[in-house]
């Protein structure tokens, strides 16, 4: 709309990540040498975290402009996938074709083998980078750990990037997934904007976008934007396209504070930020303001009135007792009814729960089954596929006041918690971790005699447990056999799991294995 107006080719703040409006700031200098560092020098995992809107989608796609034609890339923006489907896209990227196409894992991690050895003999290297890294889940970043075997007797066969916000961080610290942690190298936190890069921000952008300088931002308008964005680049490009639209609809060249503040408004929708006067005027305000301490006056006085001295000086008996009688009439009024709460005790929880199992079973017979309670961390919960019980603090079964969350199922953004009145209620990861006190707790169903499965044995009940530990991530070929690679596996979930790493599947291990099976 005004582009024509201020002489300019295109919009120069749109949001979308072009890498051509990319502006080094110090921050991304760094953050693009430590790529660059990273990937020169071979180093497998590099790590890329910063806040919403802080350029790292933009930072990206300049980088991967900048390599040369004998690095092969993959970039990946949807995080929301499988394992199978991380593979899938993966070869996808690389163009890796195969006829006919994979119908495993296996058959993917194959074909991805095969191209990058033909890339490293033909001299050339490739690169992974995966955006918004902090809504993979701990089964696909498992699966991104496995991809990073993959190389020579000398080097990586592939250079693997993760980028996010600060989440993914809290993501990578997990117990679970501490061997990829150890294995990130590279590291860089990217930051907002200085407050003395705002000018130079803007400039660049106006620059790219073949502005001749008849625009001008004034020292207090740049003030002004750096106040409100706080040098976040997504902020300010709303900020300075609003900022335009005013100027040009008021015919103007000179973008001052007082059109950022206007902007500024605008964004926040002209609401009031002070909760205590959201929505009212001053004049609204102040009598509102008189109003509460007229309340508090009466509210005092009434409480004097109590004493027998000055209560006469003010009321007749017979008023008092009028008072009193409406004041019973209004005690039994039925009260309304409350919001339903997801924090529930610990019989209704318990029953809720076993309502859910009841409902993912068919036929109960010679069915039993165990409350299984452990210590897990709450970064796990990700890979749960039944219902279970988050244990708030100091929630003891024996405890009057012991307190639950019941989740549902786990959702891309949270989980669905049950909450008082039987009715699912989203709640978010944040939420989750927040309320998460280490102990949870769900029904484990079995058949017969609970026995341990142990390396040499040969049953379906192992190649339950291989399936099931295929499927979470773990790298195994389900035989029915309870071989080394197997035992190595068990370990390895028990460790991830903080339980007693013995390699044995005890009731422990296998209720655990069932709250992570679908």
């Amino acid at each position: 709309m005004y582009t024509s107006f201020f002489g300019f080719k295109e919009n120069p703040f749109r949001l979308t990540p072009d890498p051509r409006y990319l502006f080094l700031s110090r921050f991304h200098r760094e953050a693009l040498d430590h790529l660059l560092y990273g990937i020169n020098e071979r180093k497998g995992f590099i790590v890329i975290t910063g806040g919403i809107g802080t350029g790292k989608t933009t930072l990206c796609r300049a980088f991967l402009n900048q390599i040369d034609s004998s690095t092969k890339s993959a970039l990946i923006f949807n995080s929301f996938i499988s394992d199978i489907e991380l593979l899938e896209t993966i070869n996808q990227e690389f163009g890796i074709e195969t006829d006919p196409p994979p119908t495993s894992k296996k058959g993917y991690i194959d074909a991805l083998n095969h191209f990058l050895l033909n890339t490293f003999s033909s001299g050339g290297s490739a690169l992974l980078m995966i955006d918004e890294a902090q809504n993979l889940s701990h089964t696909v970043l498992e699966q991104i750990r496995m991809i990073s075997n993959l190389e020579t007797e000398t080097e990586k066969l592939i250079q693997i990037v993760l980028v996010g916000q600060y989440e993914l961080k809290e993501l990578l610290a997990a117990p679970s997934l501490r061997q990829l942690d150890e294995r990130i190298t590279v590291r860089y936190d990217l930051h907002p904007l200085d407050r003395k890069d705002i000018q130079g921000y803007v400039e660049h952008r106006l620059g790219i976008a073949g502005g001749r300088g008849n625009l001008k931002f004034t020292n207090g308008g740049f003030a002004k934007i750096y106040a409100y964005s706080q040098g976040n680049p997504r902020r300010i490009n709303a900020i300075c396209d609003r900022a335009m639209l005013i100027a040009y609809a008021g015919n103007k060249h000179v973008i001052s504070r007082g059109i950022i503040t206007e902007a500024v408004n605008d964004l926040r929708g002209k609401i009031n930020t002070n909760p205590l006067i959201t929505g009212l005027s001053r004049k609204s305000f102040i009598s509102v303001t008189i109003l509460l301490l007229l309340l508090v006056f009466v509210a005092g006085l009434s409480g004097w009135s109590l004493r027998k001295n000055i209560s006469s000086l003010f009321f007749k008996k017979d008023k008092i007792s009028a008072v009193n009688t409406k004041k019973e009439k209004i005690n039994h009024l039925k009260p309304k009814s409350e919001i339903p709460d997801i924090f529930l005790d610990e019989q209704n929880s318990f029953a809720r729960l076993f309502t859910l199992f009841r409902k993912n079973r068919v036929d109960l017979r010679d069915i039993h089954f165990d409350l299984v309670t452990l210590d897990v961390a709450p970064e796990n919960y990700v890979m749960f596929k039944r219902p279970f019980r988050i244990h708030l603090s100091g929630s003891s079964p024996s405890s009057p006041s012991a307190r639950y969350i019941l989740i549902s199922k786990v959702t891309s953004d949270g989980a669905a918690a049950i909450d008082s009145m039987d009715n699912e209620q989203p709640v978010t990861r944040t939420f989750i971790l927040k309320n998460w006190e280490k102990k949870i707790s769900w029904l484990y169903p079995y058949k017969g005699k609970n026995i341990g499965l142990t390396e040499g044995m040969n049953s379906p009940d192992v190649l339950r447990v291989q399936k099931i530990l295929n499927k979470a991530g773990y790298l195994l070929e389900p035989s029915g056999i309870f071989d080394k690679q197997t035992y190595d596996n068990v370990i390895k979930f028990q460790r991830d799991f903080g339980l007693m790493a013995d390699g044995i599947v005890g009731p422990r291990t296998m209720a655990l294995l069932y709250l992570i099976s679908d």
